[in-house]
């Protein structure tokens, strides 16, 4: 569960209330998304990618994890100008679309967080059988892989937005988590975070510097005055603290998780177990374009971005996001948070990393109660087998 967006949900609803949101919700012709998707895709030509053909599903569920925003850019892109938004659901649908093609199928995409009780997407994917990928982190595979099994096939980030950051002025001599560790510094976080177990385990931090009871508001960061640090996304908190946080108004500084040795793969598109050979040609035909899409949208994400703050409005969840914190999170992905890895493929995973999370996360999990299968292995949680290792950035 992306717990800490969760929480960052009412911090920008409280930081940015005196930002109007222009609610869509109360269109009835929004409320009906079967009727104008499937005649819109009948009516389309068809494109060089045949997803019905394939076997895909006729209308291809994917549930998020938070509301939209431009880490989920990648998805937002399958959608061409014909749409439909369901502001009750929190979902928009209409032809999927491989670089501005038809291929046969819809797909929905569900918003997450508030619109589902912010319940996790992989316990989503098994209460709704209609949805057909989630997006699932490594660590939580692992953690639920007895309970909530899920196949990783595609990951659009290479490192995961979240960050630790602190005020530069208080802290000049500290440049990562563990200068903040050696400082001896407060650090606010979500109870929960198995990167914070980790870096407790590890000596990065102390067990006493630790503080579970952030809740996701910048008002205990400000009226410290930067003396404590806090956890964060990269892709938005830096931007919002400096321009949207008038109690603040200045930079912080960050290191992302990853970079301090939790080498997690955040919101990886994942099935249940058994589609990896029920979908396999399906699969195949899909994540090329999922691959594709992803390169789309970076090369050019305006028009997605409109349609992800139009979403916003729509969906009227209190969850608020600017055009300049959507153009600062393109940014900051393409510049940190995106890339090919070790290889010139986007989207695979790298064996070695998701080993390197399996070895430290298994120890924890079992040490917390987690049903962790004895016979688990990174290869179970994950498959590059759909991925075309000739598309890249």
């Amino acid at each position: 569960m992306r717990s800490s967006r969760s929480m960052a949900f009412a911090a920008s609803g409280l930081v940015a209330a005196t930002l109007a949101l222009a609610a869509c919700s109360s269109d009835p012709a929004a409320e009906d998304t079967s009727s104008a998707t499937s005649a819109a895709t009948s009516a389309a030509a068809m494109g060089s990618v045949d997803l019905a053909a394939a076997g895909c599903p006729a209308d291809i569920k994917i549930q998020t994890d938070w509301n939209p925003e431009a880490e989920h850019g990648h998805l937002y892109a399958l959608l061409g100008a014909d749409y439909t938004i369901d502001s009750n659901e929190k979902s928009v649908t209409g032809p999927l679309m491989a670089s501005g093609e038809p291929t046969g199928v819809d797909v929905t995409i569900l918003s997450g967080g508030p619109a589902t009780g912010f319940t996790q997407p992989n316990a989503q994917m098994y209460n709704d059988p209609s949805i057909f990928m989630a997006y699932v982190g490594t660590d939580e595979a692992i953690a639920h892989a007895s309970d909530l099994p899920t196949v990783g096939v595609f990951a659009p980030l290479e490192k995961d937005p979240q960050m630790i950051m602190w005020d530069p002025e208080t802290y000049p001599d500290v440049t990562d988590i563990a200068g903040l560790g050696e400082a001896g510094a407060t650090i606010r976080v979500f109870p929960g975070g198995t990167y914070i177990d980790y870096f407790v385990g590890a000596g990065i931090l102390s067990a006493d510097q630790i503080d579970s009871t952030y809740d996701g508001t910048p008002a205990v960061f400000v009226s410290e005055g930067g003396a404590i640090a806090q956890q964060g996304f990269a892709s938005a908190e830096p931007y919002i603290y400096k321009n949207e946080v008038s109690a603040w108004g200045k930079d912080v500084a960050y290191q992302l998780i990853n970079d301090a040795g939790y080498p997690k793969y955040a919101a990886v598109l994942s099935v249940i177990p058994e589609n990896i050979t029920t979908y396999a040609d399906c699969l195949t035909a899909l994540v090329p374009v999922l691959q594709q899409a992803e390169l789309d949208y970076f090369a050019d994400p305006a028009a997605t971005n409109s349609l992800i703050l139009e979403l916003v409005d729509a969906y009227d969840t209190g969850w608020v996001y600017s055009q300049g914190v959507a153009d600062y999170s393109v940014e900051t992905l393409t510049n940190e948070l995106i890339g090919n890895g070790n290889d010139d493929t986007l989207g695979n995973l790298d064996p070695e990393r998701v080993q390197e999370l399996f070895d430290i996360v298994v120890p924890i999990y079992s040490e917390q109660g987690f049903d962790i299968p004895a016979d688990l292995t990174p290869e179970d949680i994950y498959t590059n087998e759909f991925i075309d290792p000739e598309l890249g950035f």
